[in-house]
């Protein structure tokens, strides 16, 4: 009889999932935002699921270097903009001095270099090195986005790289930086701007990245990986909310979609995140996957819950 009840007993334990609880101090997780729609999308993504895990998550918007210092002096927990190799030369002491730690990549093939309209690009403006003699019809500027995120583009025009030494860079915000290009592609005047993916921009516009941008932004048009960091020792502290972060990856298609919600839709970063989530129930599986409540239950049903699922 004992034995049977005790064969029974491990049996079910063999087959439970086993979670393991944070410590009570891991409830409040602060995430850097930059301002940046995709970073928007996917802070609120981990926002929605560690409240409904339990957690206290907040956002808090800061500079590109703002953000990497926080980290630093243990005023940030977690950054998911991370953009490789564009940061690398910039922010690789923070790395070498076990600053920040690496989560994990939370998106593959992005790019991030220098773009135009198409039809700049139709009439021979196909690389930087094409910009220099066009300098008229471009107004002798570069459009930007917020101070901090531009310093490739201020470092070539310092060391007058391409011809470029007498331009302006014009830093504002992505919200300003894409309105001008807007009001630039209505009229088909000639404007030249940083462009990424992913971003609605590449479904909204007929836009050409410039080649020849590797010394600034790296081959292969700025072809960038993007890295979810955290304090040090984040993972040790609390490793069931950084293995949350860990498995939290998205595609490029995830991200273009949910950031038209945001700008083209005018929906609230919020309401694009709850329903991109819900769209994606295979997606919330895996990244949930060995992730518990901060009180050590089962995570998926309890977020699943929080989501009305």
């Amino acid at each position: 009889m004992r034995t049977t009840f005790l064969l029974t007993l491990l049996s079910g334990l063999a087959v439970s999932p086993v979670f393991a609880a944070d410590a009570p101090q891991c409830k409040k997780v602060r995430m850097a935002d930059l301002g940046w729609t995709d970073i928007a999308l996917t802070n609120t993504t981990a926002q929605i699921i560690l409240d409904g895990l339990g957690y206290d998550a907040s956002q808090t918007l800061l500079g590109l270097g703002v953000a990497y210092s926080a980290l630093k002096e243990n005023d940030m927990d977690v950054f998911q903009g991370n953009w490789r190799p564009v940061q690398d030369e910039e922010y690789k002491t923070y790395f070498d001095n076990g600053w920040v730690e690496v989560l994990g990549v939370n998106l593959e093939g992005a790019k991030y270099t220098l773009a135009v309209p198409q039809y700049v690009a139709d009439q021979g403006v196909k690389s930087f090195d094409d910009l220099a003699a066009h300098a008229a019809q471009f107004g002798g500027r570069i459009y930007g986005i917020e101070a901090g995120s531009n310093k490739p583009l201020l470092d070539m025009v310092a060391a007058n790289r391409h011809g470029l030494g007498d331009w302006q860079i014009i830093e504002s915000s992505e919200a300003a930086m894409l309105t001008q290009v807007a009001n630039s592609m209505a009229d088909k005047s000639w404007v030249v701007f940083l462009g990424w993916e992913p971003h609605p921009m590449n479904l909204d516009y007929k836009i050409s990245y410039l080649s020849g941008g590797d010394a600034e932004f790296g081959p292969n048009f700025g072809g960038a990986t993007v890295r979810t960091i955290a304090r040090k020792g984040f993972s040790a502290e609390c490793p069931n909310a950084a293995r949350l972060f860990a498995n939290l990856a998205f595609d490029l298609d995830y991200e273009n979609h949910g950031m038209r919600m945001i700008l083209g839709e005018g929906k609230s970063a919020e309401e694009a995140a709850r329903e991109m989530i819900k769209r994606n129930p295979d997606k919330l599986a895996k990244w949930l996957d060995g992730v518990s409540t901060l009180d050590g239950g089962p995570g998926l049903p309890a977020v699943q819950s929080a989501l009305g699922q």
